[in-house]
C-alpha cells in the first residue's frame, strides 16, 4: 500500500508541477512584466559591490512585494519545505495564501515595520505569527478533511483547532540584530572551550559573561552528561551519539531559542511566508514548489538581506525633560535591579574587539543554509558611523570591550504559569513533531530583549498585552520572585519601574545620541539629577 501511494503522489506531484510550470514559465520579453525586483544578485557579486550597494540591496529585498512572477507561493510545498500532503490540491488561486499556515505575507516589511515605519522593526497584533501553522498545506479545519496536515487534523490524524496547531507569536524587531548575533557566537565559543577542555571524569560549569548555564559532566567512559544544562534549546544539548559532544551553540533567533543566525532565519522566512525559495537551500536550478521558476533568491540576496539586518540602528533611551519623570526613571533603574529583574534581563553584556566585525557566513549554520567554506567570508564593521545611526560606540579608541545594552541573558527560562492560559504554548517547537512533548507544550522563552521594545508594542511573547504593566505581571515560573517584590513595592516604585521601562525605545532613524530628550536631541539633565547608571551612557563616553 505503501508503494502505490507513493506512487500516485509522485505521479500527482510531476502531474502538477507540469501545469504550473507551463502556467507561470518566465517570459522573454520585458514588456506586460509584473516584479519586485528587477535584478537579483548574482552570486559572488556580494563581494564586489561597496557596501552601501549591498545593504540597499538588502533592503529591497527585505521591503520587496513579491508576485507570483518573481516566484512567490509556494503550490507543492509547505512552509517547512517539505512536499505538500496532497498534490492534487496545489496552493494556488484561491489556496494560494492563508493566514494560518502560510504564505501569508506579499512582504518582509509588511510585517516588520515599527515603530516610524522603519522596515526591519517589529509589529501590531494583527502582523503576529501562527508559528508551525506552516507544517499544513492550507489550513481550512474542514471536518471532512481527513488526509494528516493538508486543512484539518494533524500528524496523528487528530482534529486540529486555532489554539492547538501553532503558537501564536508576536513579531519582533530586528533592531541591534548584528551585535546580538555576534554576541551569540561569542558566548559559544567560551561555552564549546570550557566543553573542549573538559577531561574524562571531569564536570564544569558552563559560564560565559557571569551567566551560567548549568553543569557538563564527561563521564569516565567518555560519554556526556547533559542533564545538569540549563537555558539551551533541545538541538544545542543533543548529539548524535553519547560520544558526541554537544554543540552548546546560542540561538538568538525566534522566542523560542530555534535559530542560530540571520541568514537561517531569512531563508526560513522567505519560503514559509512569502514562498520565495532561495537557491542555497534548495538548490540552483532547481523549482521544488513547482511554480516554474527557479532560483528566486540567489545566494548572494540572502548575503544581502542578512547584512541588511545585521546593520540595523540599535536602539536607545528617551527621557522627556520633566523632572517628575527624570526621577522616576532614574528609581525606576534602580527598583529593576533591586527586585531581581536584572538577573535575567541583564542590562548588558561585554563584547570583544574582534566581534565588532560581523561576518557572513555564521560559523555555526546548521545544513540547508550557507557555511563557513562553501564560500569567501564577507565582513562588516558594525561600528562604522556610515551605518545606520544611532549606533554603539566603544568607551575609547583603545577600548578591548563594547557593552551591548539588550537587556537579555540568552537564556531560555520558564516564565509562565500552568494554571494561566496566557502564558503556555500549545507545541514545542524544539522538539520533533512525533514527540509526546511536541505536543506537551512550551512554557520556556528566550529572555526578553528589552532595549527598545517600549516603542514596539503589543507586549509578551504572543503579543496579547496591550501594557508593559501586564507584561510585568504576567511572569511567572522562575521570575515568581520579582513579580511578587513588584507587586509588594509601593504605587511609587511600582510606577516608577514602568517609567523606566517606558524610556527604552527605538529612536528616530539618523539620531546621533543613545539617550535623547522627547525632542530626540541628548539629553541635558535638570537640576541635581544624575544621568542613569547604566550601559547606554557609558557607550556614549
Amino acid at each position: 500500500m505503501y508503494i502505490k501511494h507513493r506512487s500516485l503522489w509522485l505521479v500527482a506531484l510531476g502531474s502538477a508541477a507540469m501545469v504550473l510550470a507551463a502556467q507561470t514559465a518566465p517570459k522573454s520579453s520585458k514588456i506586460g512584466q509584473e516584479h519586485a525586483i528587477q535584478r537579483h544578485l548574482a552570486d559572488d557579486e556580494e563581494f564586489s559591490l561597496p557596501l552601501y550597494a549591498l545593504i540597499e540591496h538588502g533592503k529591497k529585498i527585505f521591503c520587496a512585494n513579491w508576485t507570483d512572477q518573481d516566484g512567490a507561493g509556494r503550490p507543492l510545498i509547505k512552509g517547512t519545505g517539505k512536499p505538500i500532503s496532497d498534490p492534487s490540491s496545489p496552493l494556488k488561486g484561491a489556496r494560494g495564501w492563508n493566514r494560518i499556515s502560510g504564505p501569508d505575507a506579499n512582504s518582509c516589511a509588511g510585517c516588520h515595520n515599527e515603530p516610524f515605519g522603519i522596515p526591519g522593526g517589529g509589529g501590531e497584533l494583527a502582523t503576529g505569527v501562527f508559528v508551525l501553522g506552516q507544517r499544513f498545506d492550507f489550513v481550512t479545519f474542514d471536518a471532512k478533511d481527513t488526509i494528516p496536515t493538508r486543512g484539518a487534523v494533524d500528524e496523528r490524524g487528530q482534529p486540529a483547532t486555532l489554539e492547538g496547531l501553532a503558537n501564536f507569536r508576536a513579531t519582533t524587531g530586528m533592531f541591534g540584530a548584528g551585535y546580538l548575533e555576534m554576541m551569540a557566537r561569542e558566548i559559544t565559543e567560551d561555552l564549546q572551550a570550557i566543553r573542549d577542555s573538559m577531561k574524562r571524569g571531569e564536570s564544569r560549569t558552563l559560564v560565559s559573561k557571569g551567566i551560567s548555564f548549568g553543569v557538563l559532566t564527561r563521564r569516565p567512559d567518555n560519554t556526556w552528561d547533559v542533564s545538569g544544562i540549563v537555558g539551551l534549546p533541545r538541538a544545542s544539548v543533543i548529539s548524535p551519539t553519547p560520544v558526541d559532544p554537544p554543540t552548546l551553540v546560542i540561538r538568538p533567533w525566534h522566542q523560542a531559542a530555534n535559530v542560530v543566525s540571520l541568514r537561517e532565519f531569512s531563508n526560513n522566512a522567505f519560503n514559509q511566508h512569502h514562498g520565495m525559495q532561495s537557491s542555497e537551500r534548495f538548490g540552483e536550478d532547481r523549482d521544488p514548489d513547482g511554480d516554474g521558476i527557479t532560483n528566486e533568491l540567489t545566494r548572494a540576496d540572502i548575503t544581502a538581506v542578512s547584512v541588511f539586518q545585521a546593520v540595523m540602528q540599535v536602539p536607545g533611551q528617551v527621557i522627556p525633560n520633566d523632572a517628575e519623570i527624570e526621577r522616576a526613571v532614574l528609581n525606576g533603574d534602580k527598583v529593576f535591579s533591586r527586585i531581581g529583574c536584572a538577573v535575567c534581563h541583564v542590562p548588558a553584556l561585554p563584547l570583544g574587539r574582534r566581534n565588532w566585525t560581523y561576518t557572513e557566513p555564521n560559523p555555526y549554520n546548521p545544513s540547508t543554509n550557507l557555511r563557513v567554506g562553501q564560500t569567501k567570508t564577507l565582513k562588516v564593521d558594525l561600528n562604522d558611523p556610515s551605518l545606520p545611526q544611532p549606533r554603539l560606540k566603544p568607551a575609547s579608541a583603545n577600548a578591548e570591550w563594547l557593552m551591548v545594552p539588550a537587556y537579555t541573558d540568552f537564556k531560555l527560562h520558564d516564565i509562565t504559569d500552568p494554571n494561566e492560559p496566557y502564558g503556555l504554548e500549545s507545541l514545542d517547537m524544539n522538539q520533533p513533531v512525533w514527540a509526546e512533548k511536541f505536543r506537551a507544550g512550551n512554557r520556556k522563552f528566550l529572555t526578553k530583549r528589552l532595549w527598545g521594545s517600549a516603542n514596539e508594542p503589543p507586549y509578551f511573547h504572543h503579543g496579547l498585552f496591550t501594557t508593559l504593566r501586564s507584561a510585568v505581571l504576567a511572569h511567572a515560573g522562575e521570575a515568581l520572585q520579582s513579580r511578587k517584590a513588584f507587586e509588594r513595592l509601593p504605587e511609587y516604585d511600582k510606577d516608577s519601574l514602568i517609567e523606566f521601562l517606558k524610556s527604552l525605545q527605538v529612536l528616530p532613524p539618523g539620531t546621533r545620541d543613545l539617550i535623547v530628550d522627547e525632542n530626540y536631541k541628548a539629553k541635558v539633565w535638570s537640576g541635581s539629577h544624575q544621568a542613569p547608571g547604566q550601559q547606554l551612557q557609558r557607550n556614549q563616553r
